[in-house]
């Protein structure tokens, strides 16, 4: 009986768990890779051609013999881990199902294999419209060649591909990256476009365009959350939180077993309204699934089963690391937005902020998050900065009452203090000394000197602050001598004989404070604008 290569099928299969399944490049191109990694191969090569339009994925691994393409490559839907002894390079198999040699048929209609084991290479063409018109069995032809003994691996190339567009190595090769996450020195990854240079595919080039501000790597941060879980120990990786907003497509925590995509990004289960995880990014290896002996993780490597029990630990766990990554994220980023901005405008906001009050404070700490987090150049995020502080000042209710200079310059230290009965007190002795000095009555004091050196017969005063000519001028004049009585008397001299205690904080305010301030100021600021004596 002669040898023939035969692959056995319902020929629905193929059109399922092929076509239908892989309709994108990358992820069909990943199964062989896949195929290469668990066959030993130290290299393995994607070459992608414009003209004619072809894909070959090149591996220098262990290659296969016409019986092992037989019971092995032709054979659909086997548990390898199971059937096959370990490969000596140690690895465990990335696939269980025996299904990928399907995804082929996916990108295109007719794949070449090369293989090369035992001193033979062996090449056959499998063809989709041959295999949806045979009958149960599908037997390709075949040829059989010697080669060195020693000349071992496999060569599959996909012709006749449903893309028609060219294609970009950078995309490609970032878009391969994402799907695999190998950690094996022996291992590596290189994409071809025509006659370009090889592109090295790795594990760090998934996130090669974000610009990082932190990290986390595991297990180690998993000290952010006191509880624990079985398998906390043997979940490793990184996140990344990264300065700006992500594009939606780069969002989320891709999970890997054994190398191998098994979870689409995403976050869990945790509602994404968070600004959060608009940052965040970044993978975590959990082989351990890959142990065990129920199969959770879906055909397509897409995503997990998470409704087994021991995923919904694991979900759960995670939900409490993001919980308490997001606290970790936001109490970082203020630090070093704090850092930032003193930097750029020498303006602590950590101080500014404790020295306005709480509902103030609220609305600024937004304002300048939002700067940080805009796309404005550094130098205007600055800019802005600073005119915000100008308008909104530490102690911003003693600077918004726009005091008189004199004021500022007797009260304001005291003010900052919160020693406000002090800081009134010594407006109202500069307002007293002022006055003295102005209206030449310096042998008298308190409501005497007010009530001498101000009021409505403009004649006989030291001090007009009118012309004193009409009803209205006068009266104002009395209001100047009336309102110097009345802080003098209403204030001064009863904070000259109660004690600090009595009077503060109860009774006397931050907010009677700037009153008085504020009185004293439009007294002074009448007095700046006197008709007599003349400034």
């Amino acid at each position: 009986m002669s040898e023939k290569l035969t692959m056995t099928f319902d020929p629905r299969t193929i059109e399922h768990l092929g076509v239908k399944m892989y309709s994108t490049l990358p992820p069909a191109i990943a199964e062989l890779i896949a195929n290469a990694y668990d066959a030993c191969a130290t290299e393995v090569t994607v070459k992608l051609s414009d003209d004619p339009k072809k894909i070959e994925v090149i591996d220098n691994g262990s290659g296969m013999t016409f019986d092992e393409i037989n019971s092995n490559f032709l054979r659909i839907g086997r548990n390898r881990r199971v059937e096959e002894q370990a490969p000596p390079c140690k690895r465990l198999p990335t696939g269980k199902k025996g299904l990928g040699k399907l995804a082929l048929f996916g990108i295109g209609k007719a794949v070449e294999i090369i293989t090369k084991k035992g001193g033979e290479q062996i090449r056959f063409v499998m063809d989709w419209h041959e295999i949806m018109h045979a009958d149960g069995d599908y037997e390709p032809k075949f040829e059989r060649t010697a080669c060195e003994a020693d000349n071992t691996g496999t060569t599959i190339i996909v012709h006749d591909l449903k893309r028609k567009t060219n294609f970009n190595q950078l995309d490609m090769a970032k878009s391969i990256s994402k799907l695999f996450n190998f950690n094996d020195a022996n291992f590596v990854m290189n994409i071809i476009l025509n006659d370009s240079e090889p592109l090295l595919i790795d594990r760090d080039l998934k996130f090669s365009d974000i610009e990082k501000q932190f990290e986390w790597e595991f297990p180690k941060s998993f000290e952010l959350i006191e509880e624990e879980y079985d398998n906390e120990d043997f979940i490793t990786g990184k996140l990344f939180a990264s300065e700006k907003p992500l594009r939606p497509g780069l969002r989320g925590i891709t999970l890997y077993a054994n190398g191998r995509m098994v979870n689409q990004p995403e976050f869990f289960g945790r509602t994404e309204s968070s600004h959060f995880f608009s940052y965040l990014t970044g993978y975590l290896d959990v082989d351990f699934i890959d142990l065990w002996d129920e199969d959770v993780i879906s055909t397509d490597r897409q995503s997990l089963d998470w409704e087994n029990s021991r995923l919904e630990e694991m979900q759960i766990h995670l939900q409490r690391l993001l919980k308490a990554l997001e606290r970790n994220w936001r109490a970082k980023r203020k630090e070093l937005h704090v850092a930032k901005t003193r930097e750029r405008t020498g303006i602590d906001t950590a101080y500014w902020f404790s020295k306005t009050p709480p509902n103030i404070a609220e609305y600024l700490n937004l304002i300048v998050d939002s700067i940080d987090d805009s796309e404005m150049p550094s130098e205007k995020q600055a800019e802005v900065v600073q005119a915000v502080h100008t308008l909104v000042p530490e102690y911003p209710y003693y600077h918004w009452r726009q005091l008189h200079s004199a004021i500022q310059g007797v009260s304001q230290e005291d003010y900052e203090r919160a020693d406000y009965l002090r800081a009134a007190k010594e407006a109202v002795i500069e307002y007293e000394n002022i006055v003295k000095k102005i209206s030449g009555l310096t042998d008298k004091m308190g409501t005497d000197l007010m009530r001498q050196s101000f009021g409505r017969d403009c004649s006989s005063k030291p001090i007009s602050i009118t012309d004193c000519t009409t009803d209205t001028q006068k009266n104002i004049e009395d209001g100047q001598q009336n309102l110097s009585v009345g802080v003098v008397s209403g204030f001064r001299n009863p904070a000259s004989h109660e004690t600090k205690k009595d009077l503060h904080p109860h009774i006397f305010s931050d907010q009677d404070c700037l009153d008085v301030l504020s009185l004293v100021s439009y007294l002074l600021n009448k007095l700046d604008s006197r008709k007599k004596p003349i400034p």
